[in-house]
């Protein structure tokens, strides 16, 4: 029976979306179930279920290959995001970046706030937005509280890379996508990003293409 709204309840639709098996189809911006916001995780997948789609947006982050996946992403309007960052890259990019290696997480109800006023500025894409990078100035440390996929509490304080993954999946959350925040000056191809801003900053980026970095 369908809800009150004329909606398939949640539950269910989670059921159509994993029925099919293997990476779930990752949501383009243009799509308002990406600007809509969540609603608060509070039981509304059953634990086995929530298991199995913790598990979905797991591999389908990896497929894409991405570090983060938010719900909303795969069209489900809850407050849960996965993390995940093996930081395969050279020295340089892990220093500059403050890229360091982030275990498998399920941030559940997830919400931050900065400590401090430093702030960072680097490139940034979305698997919602493919083909593109930007600028984004984001707090450069923040701490973050939520649940993971069993309840526990998380209160934990990230920095660097991590800390702009966490800013990332969050926002999502909130109908936020990272070219709401980004230096539309600095909005690049992929393309062009392979061609000329493989620096570890985006020092040049800011010179050449006319805008300031924090």
């Amino acid at each position: 029976m369908a809800s009150p709204s004329g909606r398939t309840p949640l539950a269910e639709r989670v059921e159509e979306l994993l029925a099919t098996g293997g990476p779930l189809p990752i949501v383009a911006a243009g799509d308002p179930v990406l600007r809509r916001g969540t609603e608060p995780f509070e039981g509304q997948l059953e634990p086995a279920l929530l298991a199995r789609f913790v598990e979905a947006l797991r591999v389908t982050m990896h497929a894409a290959p991405g570090v983060g996946l938010a719900a909303p992403q795969v069209g489900v309007e809850l407050r849960i995001a996965v993390i995940e960052d093996p930081a395969p890259v050279p020295d340089e990019i892990r220093l500059a970046r403050g890229r360091v290696p982030q275990p498998f997480r399920v941030l559940v109800n997830p919400s931050y706030e900065p400590v401090g006023t430093a702030r960072a500025a680097f490139f940034e894409g979305c698997l919602s937005v493919p083909g593109w990078q930007a600028v984004v100035a984001r707090h450069a440390e923040v701490r973050l509280r939520a649940q993971d996929e069993h309840g526990r509490p998380v209160d934990e304080v990230f920095t660097g890379w991590p800390a702009r993954i966490v800013q990332h999946e969050t926002d999502h959350l909130d109908g936020t996508l990272y070219l709401d925040r980004a230096e539309p000056r600095s909005l690049s191809s992929n393309e062009a990003m392979t061609e000329r801003w493989t620096q570890p900053t985006p020092e040049t980026a800011a010179r050449e293409l006319g805008f300031e970095l924090p």
